[in-house]
């Protein structure tokens, strides 16, 4: 007979457990170590951005995995904050699309980048490959990892239907 949890269904795929969600997400919209806050002051901004409750140590819980279950609402509380579908916490398409957008965002955050991307508006297309494959070589020689091309998104697109339920507190 097999064991209820190695039993696993084709589209239940988790994109990643939450504690490496919600560890990316803070470094993501927090990069700089120094000044990241800590889980008690995290907690108090995600208190008064939302409304929602969420403690220090129980975000510290979920970002160190000692936690993992965790309640629709407060998964709704901890996507509103960041941004986020509440989908992102466990489908992996859902992870993959809305991370291509962090690396954008995060990257624009850059003013070079910034104004590298707003110059480059209105090339041909000629020479916006041109100018993409001398960033690609530069890449190289600062042996930086190749950029993965990804199709944009299409808002038009159904939204994923494979949704799962979040075990309750004390469930596996």
């Amino acid at each position: 007979m097999t064991d209820s949890h190695d039993r696993r269904t084709p589209n239940r795929r988790s994109a990643k457990p939450i504690s490496e969600c919600l560890t990316h997400l803070i470094t993501t919209l927090h990069p700089d170590e120094r000044t990241r806050p800590g889980y008690a002051r995290l907690a108090k901004d995600i208190r008064e951005a939302t409304g929602g409750t969420l403690s220090g140590t129980y975000l510290w819980e979920l970002a160190t995995g000692k936690k993992h279950n965790v309640t629709v609402d407060q998964l709704g509380v901890l996507a509103e904050y960041f941004g986020v579908p509440p989908e992102y916490f466990f489908s992996a398409e859902v992870a993959d699309r809305v991370n291509t957008q962090l690396r954008l965002a995060t990257a624009l955050r850059d003013n070079k980048v910034r104004s590298l991307a707003l110059r480059a508006e209105g090339l041909s297309g000629e020479t916006l490959d041109a100018l993409l494959a001398m960033v690609d070589q530069a890449r190289r020689l600062h042996h930086l990892p190749d950029i993965e091309e990804t199709p944009p998104y299409d808002a038009a697109a159904p939204a994923p239907t494979d949704h799962e339920r979040i075990p309750a507190d004390g469930e596996s």
